[in-house]
């Protein structure tokens, strides 16, 4: 099997049910622009990926992708998908004005391919463990009240979700009682975890986190900029709390957070790490230093479902993120959508498993871009 060509649509989707209130920040775009992505082949299969969309960056990223990638792609085996994407990681050194994500969002494609024409999901390709994982609900955004919180947290706990994510940056003043609100409204017993985006000076991130170790909260996650290494072992040594961490470095910087006792639990997803064959090495590296890591969302719905199968494929995991109903788009149906039991199955189908809503991404579709 060969690739032959590339395609990418830009899906249009409007920003502002993600909002509170439906109020789109200032500063911040209207409408996002997700790039769907297509790798076609000499035997009829396409193999389907996205990049993440909210930054205004989807025409840009879909330029790289083509300008930049194809000629890597044009004749490539999706079978040799790691000599595939050792030859994409070593390109993206050089694109040092880029990140990592074009060659996760390239290498989901890749595996998709791989599952249809081996007839088999991802998952099973991987070396399936299991075909489910729990669910924890993230907050809406970081807007919102004590009352909203406590609201948020009762709803996740009644839906039947594992847990529930805070994330709240706006420091230990006002971060503090909605942190307490959460745990009213949850009631004891129940999984919090907060999230404050990095956004914490030491002494911050020390007391919130003294904070959330009275309140039994399940972790604490980025806490601080993932480099000051320093700081965050100080964290895991000071707090009962577990630390995670190293959800936004480059795959290659994940084990120094692990050599440097400077988190308890790791973080990564196929966005950041550099698709399924990346994650799939932090996992390993990870379950060999002795460490769990769980995966974070991407926000787009294939790289999801994609990082649903590296988590089914994998030991040393625990609970999948399911954010806003808004990133659940463009397909026919959707795996994150949680059932009573608070858990998210993997798809019936081959590859991804999942079936594109094609009439959906036709109305949405903006812009189109096919090599050769």
């Amino acid at each position: 099997m060969k690739i032959t060509g590339l395609t990418t649509r830009l899906l249009k989707i409007d920003a502002a049910p993600r909002f509170r209130d439906g109020v789109v920040p200032p500063g911040r775009p209207s409408h996002w622009h997700f790039p769907l992505i297509v790798l076609h082949t000499d035997e009829g299969l396409d193999g389907y990926s996205m990049a993440y969309g909210p930054h205004g960056d989807g025409a840009a990223l879909t330029e790289v992708l083509h300008e930049s990638f194809w000629p890597l792609l044009r004749g490539a085996d999706p079978s040799c998908s790691e000599a595939l994407w050792q030859q994409l990681w070593t390109r993206q050194r050089h694109l040092y004005n880029q990140t990592d994500s074009l060659v996760g969002v390239i290498d989901v494609a890749v595996w998709d391919l791989r599952g249809k024409r081996a007839n088999q999901s991802i998952a099973s390709l991987l070396g399936q463990y299991t075909d489910y994982r729990r669910a924890y609900l993230t907050s809406r955004d970081e807007t919102g009240s004590a009352e909203d919180i406590a609201r948020e947290a009762a709803a996740a706990r009644e839906a039947g979700y594992h847990g529930y994510k805070v994330q709240l940056r706006a420091g230990p003043a006002s971060d503090i009682p909605r942190l307490r609100a959460a745990r009213t409204g949850a009631g004891d017993g129940f999984r919090l975890m907060h999230d404050p985006n990095a956004s914490y000076s030491l002494t911050e991130a020390l007391a919130v986190g003294r904070e959330l170790d009275a309140l039994d909260f399940h972790w604490y996650e980025e806490p601080l900029p993932e480099a000051q290494l320093d700081h965050y072992r100080h964290l895991v040594e000071t707090l009962r709390t577990p630390v995670v961490g190293g959800e936004t470095v480059r795959l290659s910087d994940l084990p120094n957070f692990m050599t440097r006792r400077a988190l308890t639990i790791a973080r990564g997803d196929v966005l950041i790490k550099g698709g399924i064959t990346g994650l799939r090495k932090a996992m390993a590296a990870c379950e060999l230093f002795g460490y769990n890591l769980e995966i974070h969302t991407a926000n787009t719905p294939l790289l999801d479902v994609a990082n649903l199968h590296v988590a089914c494929a994998s030991a040393n995991t625990n609970m999948l993120e399911v954010h806003h109903p808004v990133f659940r788009f463009g397909l026919i149906q959707h795996p994150f959508d949680v059932g009573p039991d608070g858990c998210v199955r993997l798809p019936p189908g081959t590859g991804l498993g999942v079936e594109l809503d094609w009439n959906w991404i036709d109305h949405h579709t903006t812009q189109i871009r096919k090599t050769p």
